[in-house]
């Protein structure tokens, strides 16, 4: 069973993190050149929201501008997370009950880094091509009726 410490592994430990009371702006310049959705909202060291361009969004809708708005004032202060022996189908779960594009893994109070949807499909469909190469493998390698006969 494919677990979220093995999605993790394969994805990598990059992580970007802000705090709450960064500028809305300058969380919005930093997504834009990473090139990522999410950023793990963090304050002495703790895990307090998740900002994503889901909240970015509906900021810009409510008002139009970010203005001086700051990331405490639009992020989720409650994500979803979990541990990294989670596995993928309760992951998967989660993730589309909660409607959640990027979940937080946390070892207790430790951040060990962010899942996104695609980190997780990606994982998905590597497990299946590996688990096909080695069905592929078992099937060329099984005997036939005339090697059986010949041992016979």
């Amino acid at each position: 069973m494919l677990k979220v410490t093995e999605i993790l592994r394969v994805k990598g430990n990059t992580l970007y993190t802000g705090t709450p009371d960064m500028p809305v702006s300058e969380a919005i310049r930093t997504m834009s050149e990473r090139d990522i959705g999410s950023m793990v909202i963090m304050e002495s060291g703790t895990l307090v929201g998740m900002l994503t361009f889901r909240e970015i969004i509906r900021l810009l809708h409510s008002q139009r501008e970010v203005g001086d708005t700051t990331v405490r004032a639009i992020m989720d202060d409650a994500p979803v997370s979990v541990s990294p022996n989670t596995d993928a189908d309760e992951l998967r779960r989660l993730m589309l009950e909660n409607h959640a594009r990027y979940i937080p893994v946390m070892d207790g109070p430790v951040l060990m880094g962010v899942i996104s949807f695609y980190d997780v499909a990606h994982a998905v469909v590597a497990a299946q091509e590996f688990e096909n190469n080695m069905l592929k493998a078992y099937i060329r390698d099984w005997p036939t009726d005339s090697e059986e006969q010949a041992r016979a």
